[in-house]
């Protein structure tokens, strides 16, 4: 070994921030949002026009559906999403028509031409927020321009305050195959001053009937990190989820994006760093979230997730979603894939319900990605599984990501995160804590300055 050559176990991976600051460090899509502009909208649009058969697309696309419910008892100090607490029910109407009628625009366009959607997923916000008459207006004319029928998984987000015995049924007869409910903490005094709406006897009380009307999939979620957190705390939440049984668990960390109360107190009183748990402490929170679900039998599925069965806990949409699936996004704020292009809808809701009203499309900014950026995108977001299979990636993008990534993929193997062992390139635990830093490292030049990705 030359005198400049450094032994691999001697490489270190660039320091961990420390502290928790301002920014949204999430990966949940390529190129950034910031990168996606009002100017390529009618890249967006075209698409739509296009029948499928004349786009370059797999046959076996699978389409799905995302419906944005943004409805709240209350916001939540760290929500950084389009919610609303102040709507009235008549403004809660005219939002589902609005959400229906931008539905029945994309069923009129040649691209969808009779396809039925895979996996529908009602995200907010709150959906559990609407009534069950809201509801049933929204899913059953859902269902006369989009038939379900060959849905292979129907996700529905809750907030388990919501969630009297008769909407859960409601729910369940309207074909939900995976309850997710947004339990964050089971510890009153954490809810209340994070601003959750929920105290911890509604979990237990929603969670038993859930289970007692037979939902194929009940998801629960976690936060680590949340305010006033402690050791003793997240023990226990991860106790008493264990206790429980869902069939899968999602523990995220807890970031503080700039549109969240929390940052607007720290931002008033001159402050840098959130009153949350540091990055250390929350990876540690999650590792040992993960270890205790392991002793009880879960598999850890992907940075966030642990399931009970793997051979029958899905989570269709976002293995589909990161295949690269077409994805019809309706309301406001709400973000989609259609023919190989990006699109997000206005992000306010007059503007929003005013584009619909005049018959047209409620599309603000949009992006078509080349064959470079979809791969990369593929690779990062499947990456978050801690595994993905070098053969899907030779079929179909007709190149070996071995070559393409070779730099990238050195630095985390020197760093001591990653393997590739045949097919496989497999992130150990340590990776897969941190993977949405690590993913930066396969962003093109260009995009690896962008603050909100």
């Amino acid at each position: 070994m030359s005198a400049t050559t450094v032994a691999p176990d001697t490489i270190k991976a660039p320091p961990l921030e420390k502290q928790t600051t301002v920014g949204n460090y999430f990966v949940s899509n390529y190129p950034p949002f910031s990168f996606w502009k009002p100017e390529f909208v009618p890249e967006v649009c075209s698409a739509m026009e296009r029948p499928l058969s004349t786009i370059n697309h797999q046959p076996s696309t699978p389409l799905g559906i995302y419906v944005h419910i943004p409805f709240c008892r209350k916001r939540c100090h760290f929500c950084y999403f389009k919610v609303y607490t102040d709507k009235d029910s008549s403004e809660i109407k005219a939002y589902i028509d609005a959400a229906l009628a931008e539905l029945a625009l994309y069923t009129s366009k040649p691209f969808i031409g009779g396809r039925k959607p895979k996996f529908i997923y009602f995200g907010g916000g709150t959906p559990s927020y609407l009534s069950v008459d809201q509801l049933k207006h929204l899913t059953g004319g859902m269902k006369s321009l989009l038939p379900w029928d060959e849905a292979e998984e129907v996700t529905f987000e809750c907030e388990p305050g919501t969630l009297a015995d008769h909407k859960l049924k409601a729910i369940r007869d309207m074909g939900v195959t995976r309850l997710s409910l947004g339990v964050e903490n089971f510890d009153d005094h954490i809810l209340e001053i994070n601003g959750r709406a929920h105290h911890s006897k509604e979990i237990a009380r929603a969670y038993a009937f859930a289970r007692e009307i037979g939902f194929p999939q009940i998801n629960i979620d976690l936060i680590a990190g949340m305010v006033e957190e402690t050791e003793v705390n997240w023990r226990e939440c991860v106790r008493k989820t264990i206790e429980l049984s869902p069939d899968s668990v999602t523990v995220y960390e807890m970031e503080i994006p700039y549109n969240t109360t929390i940052y607007q107190r720290m931002k008033a009183e001159g402050k840098l760093v959130a009153p949350v748990a540091d990055w250390d402490t929350k990876r540690a929170w999650v590792n040992y979230a993960f270890t205790e679900l392991e002793k009880a039998g879960y598999k850890v599925a992907s940075a966030y997730t642990a399931v009970k069965n793997k051979a029958k806990t899905k989570f269709v949409y976002r293995d589909k979603l990161w295949e690269g699936a077409d994805l019809l996004s309706v309301g406001v704020a709400s973000f989609g894939y259609i023919g190989g292009v990006h699109y997000q809808n206005h992000a306010d809701f007059d503007p929003y319900v005013a584009q619909i009203q005049q018959g047209k499309l409620p599309i603000y900014r949009a992006l078509t990605p080349n064959d470079d950026e979809r791969l990369i995108r593929e690779f990062i977001l499947q990456l978050k599984l801690g595994h993905l299979s070098l053969t899907y990636f030779r079929n179909k993008f007709g190149i070996d990501p071995v070559k393409r990534f070779a730099e990238p993929l050195q630095r985390l193997k020197d760093w001591g995160f990653l393997t590739i062992e045949g097919d496989q390139v497999l992130l150990n635990r340590e990776g897969l804590l941190q993977v949405d830093r690590l993913l930066h490292e396969f962003f093109l030049p260009q995009h690896r300055t962008a603050r909100y990705t």
